[in-house]
C-alpha cells in the first residue's frame, strides 16, 4: 500500500506536464497574434510554468516521504 500511495503522489507530474504544455501553446499563439506584447507574455508564462512545476516537485517530495517514513 505504501508503494501505491507513493505512485499516486508522483502522478502530479502528469498534470504539471499537461499544464505546462497547454500554457506554452497558448503563449506562442498569443505572441503570434501580438508580437509587441511578447515580453509581458513571457513573464506570465514563466511564472505559470514555475508554479506548475512546483506542484510536480511537491508530489515527488511527498512520494519520497511516504516511502522513507511510513515503513
Amino acid at each position: 500500500m505504501i508503494a501505491l500511495g507513493a505512485g499516486l503522489a508522483v502522478l502530479t507530474g502528469i498534470g504539471a506536464g499537461i499544464g505546462i504544455g497547454v500554457a506554452t501553446s497558448k503563449a506562442s499563439e498569443a505572441i503570434a497574434r501580438q508580437p509587441e506584447a511578447s515580453g509581458d507574455i513571457n513573464k506570465v508564462l514563466l511564472l505559470g510554468c514555475a508554479l506548475a512545476e512546483a506542484t510536480a516537485i511537491y508530489g515527488f517530495v511527498v512520494a519520497v516521504l511516504i516511502i522513507f517514513f511510513l515503513k
